[in-house]
């Protein structure tokens, strides 16, 4: 493991991210790594990470040279930078910067890493969205009529209290039934055949969300 933490990772990537959503993040979870390029943003916002860990195809040579006793190159073209650093960090759990994406290939591939890497908790910041993965049961408490959004990964069934639509007895599929839109009536209880659901949901939601994930209210900071 090249990152082992007792606290929350800010990890950031190479994608569009501003300084006011890294305080955000690093607020949270104050340690810091870099996928590959997303060193370069860090760097222009000012901070410096901890470690660096990607192929190292897209970092620049200023950045290699002013953090070259931290970067960790993992060779192998198969998998992207993200999941390169995300299965390289042990924590309690990751915000991700910078993988909402510009690109939409880059944001497809990144969300399915958060389905391959299920044992991760793994939180996706946007200016507007949280996205995560679901596990087999969740709660959450959230503000009523507040936009609850979900999206299948695969063929997954579910149960729902607290959702205006209800989740049981529907079929749910990536080239099928998603749930998009949803809202909130009331405190969240859900449960999923697997861990194939991803959530979206308002980036204001985000320490209740990582309350409801993480259940260590050490965790999330002051």
């Amino acid at each position: 493991m090249i990152v082992d933490s007792l606290q929350g990772i800010t990890l950031a990537g190479g994608g569009p991210f501003g300084k006011a959503q890294l305080i955000r993040a690093m607020r949270i979870a104050p340690r810091i790594v870099g996928a590959d390029g997303g060193a370069d943003r860090l760097l222009a916002l000012g901070v410096e990470p901890e470690a660096v860990i990607g192929d190292m195809d897209s970092i620049t040579d200023m950045a290699k040279a002013r953090l070259a006793d931290r970067l960790f190159p993992i060779a192998e073209q198969i998998t992207t930078d993200f999941d390169k650093a995300l299965r390289s960090i042990r924590a309690p759990f990751v915000l991700g910067l910078g993988f909402a994406g510009a690109r939409l290939d880059h944001g497809l591939a990144v969300l399915n890493t958060l389905v391959r890497q299920p044992e991760q908790r793994c939180l996706l910041l946007s200016p507007q969205d949280v996205i995560f993965l679901a596990p087999a049961e969740l709660r959450l408490d959230l503000p009523v009529g507040s936009r609850f959004s979900l999206f299948p990964m695969a063929a997954v069934t579910g149960t729902s209290e607290g959702l205006r639509w209800p989740l049981k007895g529907l079929d749910f599929a990536p080239d099928g039934l998603i749930g998009t839109s949803n809202e909130v009536s009331g405190p969240v209880h859900l449960t999923f055949s697997a861990a194939k659901m991803l959530v979206i949901v308002p980036i204001k939601s985000l320490r209740a969300v990582l309350s409801g994930l993480v259940h260590r209210s050490d965790a999330l900071g002051k």
